[in-house]
């Protein structure tokens, strides 16, 4: 039975929640024997059902000849709803050891779609299981990942599962979290109190390990209490090293003296708000970068006690920090330089980077299945930049730029978006645009009759923050990125499940909409800055932040995962995958 990839989740997704394992006598080992091309070529000439098992066989004999691939590909295209129960069980094993080595989640997961059904022993149906779990990770599905995990170490008891547990929880959105609840035995709940009990102890370990032997006492026999997960252990490491003091590197005058504006007024709402909340803060003590040097200001925050840096905003302040060996002390920059890598031990680098943005859509956009995009932005350096890195981004997952065009922004979009859409008839359109031109632009293709269903993917910068129906009617249909304080509704289902909801009520209710993304950064920067020993120790460390899910590459650079919504209505609603969706119904 052969199934799209997209189709292969939701079976998976499903047998998750099926009854236990069906624990059926063993399968007989056998040792295949014959000419894997003689099979092939027999199997063009037999029944169904002979054909599958002959497919089967070379299959099988390739993977223990060392010809692994070619079994992969072999394996794949089995129609096993020919074969019979038992030999359906090896080919479930066979595919999922292929895709597992040769590095095919997707072959792991149509190994494992129905494997409540397979006729398979017991040790083999939790090897199975653990394949499955290993592998809807792989394909960015923790909450799947998670029940499978879960599932097995119920069944089985296996503290050596608590590492992949872990990893899976903590990549959970928190919105995502309460999904588990619903219906959960005891040992998940216990796991999910110690999942939330980690992610809402922020910076300061010695309240986190207080917290902890608390959640010991009460759940002694859980596998986790009994062997703490690796990463939580590592937490221990850093006890003594919590951040308690932060010099702020921020311009009081200059062009960018508006930005540190808002940045600040987040970084000071959120410290009065975390020590409100009961935890211990860390102290902030801001300096005027537009006064001195950065080596000046390293050495006054380093009299004044800082154990941390956050700043400078300037990128060519962080340009020059980034071409150095090493920075004086641990330093969150509120911007990325212009090189490639960046060389500085103890460097990190945080923005609301456009460019990041610009790479999670085309990721989407191939997700999606499109291949053919065209590309709307602004004929100027930062349209440039952003189009640069869409493409690039693009084409790495082999997909095709039919048209780029840079336009005006003080013209109508009228003739711009005609051009983007050209005669080759892209599948797709990446657009960069504020909202007044971002809505021309919808209406426009509606009127070239572009009927055969044009995706438009955009950027965060064509919503202005609050609803607006009536003006932003013209962007329905128009799907974006964005932070998820920006659209709680589609990022976490609502208000309530937001991260730091009590900074988050407090600014959006003071602030100027314009200015409410760069105060979530000052938040997350507060956040980020105080974790920065984590992220140092303990490599992809994330944060479930203001402005995305944080997480750090190898050379500092952080980089944010964010939500996806689509206009209705004139309003931002969560993002469904339709096509998705109509894979999952034909099965």
């Amino acid at each position: 039975m052969k199934i799209s990839s997209r189709g292969l989740l939701a079976a998976a997704l499903m047998a998750l929640w099926l009854a236990g394992c069906a624990f059926q006598p063993a399968v007989t080992e056998r040792q295949p024997t014959g000419d894997p091309d003689q099979l092939l070529a027999q199997a063009e000439q037999q029944a169904p059902e002979q054909a599958a098992l002959s497919r089967l066989q070379a299959a099988d004999i390739l993977a223990r000849q060392g010809s692994r691939p070619q079994a992969l590909a072999i394996a794949k295209e089995i129609d096993d709803s020919r074969l019979s129960p038992d030999a359906r069980g090896r080919w479930a094993l066979l595919l999922s050891d292929l895709g597992e080595t040769e590095d095919d989640p997707w072959a792991v997961i149509q190994a494992a779609q129905l494997l409540d059904e397979l006729q398979l022993p017991r040790d083999q149906a939790y090897l199975l299981r653990e394949r499955q779990a290993r592998a809807l990770g792989q394909v960015d599905e923790p909450l799947a990942a998670a029940r499978a995990l879960l599932r097995l170490q119920a069944d089985t008891g296996r503290v050596d599962l608590n590492d992949p547990i872990w990893e899976q929880l903590s990549s959970l959105a928190p919105g995502t979290i309460a999904e588990l609840r619903n219906g959960a035995n005891d040992p998940t709940l216990a796991w999910l109190d110690l999942a939330e009990l980690v992610r809402t102890s922020g910076g300061d370990i010695q309240r986190l390990f207080t917290r902890l032997d608390d959640w010991r006492s009460r759940n002694p026999e859980h596998p986790a209490a009994r062997r703490l997960p690796a990463d939580i252990m590592a937490l221990r490491e850093l006890s003594g090293q919590d951040v308690r003091h932060i010099a702020v590197f921020l311009p009081e005058s200059g062009p960018l003296a508006g930005v540190a504006d808002a940045i600040e007024q987040g970084l000071r709402a959120h410290h009065m708000n975390t020590v409100n909340g009961g935890a211990s803060g860390a102290q902030l003590t801001f300096l005027d970068s537009s006064a001195g040097t950065l080596d000046a200001l390293y050495q006054e925050a380093q009299r004044q006690g800082a154990q941390v840096v956050i700043g400078p905003l300037d990128k060519d302040a962080v340009t020059s920090l980034e071409r150095r060996d090493r920075v004086p002390m641990p330093t969150l920059a509120l911007n990325y330089g212009e090189d490639e890598r960046n060389r500085a031990e103890g460097l990190f680098q945080y923005g609301l980077s456009a460019e990041d943005e610009a790479r999670e859509v085309a990721a989407r956009g191939r997700q999606d299945g499109k291949r053919s995009a065209a590309l709307l932005v602004p004929d100027n350096a930062w349209g440039r930049r952003v189009g640069e890195a869409f493409a690039a981004a693009w084409r790495e997952r082999d997909g095709e730029i039919a048209n780029a065009v840079r336009y005006n922004p003080g013209r109508s979009a009228t003739e711009s978006t005609r051009r983007a859409l050209g005669s080759s008839r892209p599948d797709m359109l990446f657009l960069l645009a504020l909202p007044d031109y971002a809505r021309q632009v919808p209406p426009t293709i509606d009127y070239y009759a572009y009927n055969q269903g044009l995706s438009v993917y955009a950027t965060s910068h064509l919503y202005e923050g609050r609803p607006q129906p009536r003006l932003d009617k013209d962007l329905d249909g128009v799907m974006f990125v964005d932070i998820p304080w920006q659209i709680p509704d589609a990022a976490a289902g609502g208000e309530e499940a937001l991260p730091f909801l009590d900074s988050y009520r407090q600014l959006r209710e003071e602030s100027d909409p314009t200015m409410f993304r760069l105060m979530a950064m000052g938040v997350d920067a507060y956040e980020l800055a105080r974790r920065l020993p984590q992220f140092q120790a303990i490599p992809g460390s994330e944060l479930f932040g203001a402005t995305g899910t944080l997480s750090a590459d190898r050379d500092g650079r952080i980089h944010r995962d964010l939500p996806w919504a689509r206009f209705a209505d004139g309003v931002p609603r969560p993002l469904i995958d339709m096509q998705r969706l109509d894979d999952d119904r034909s099965l």
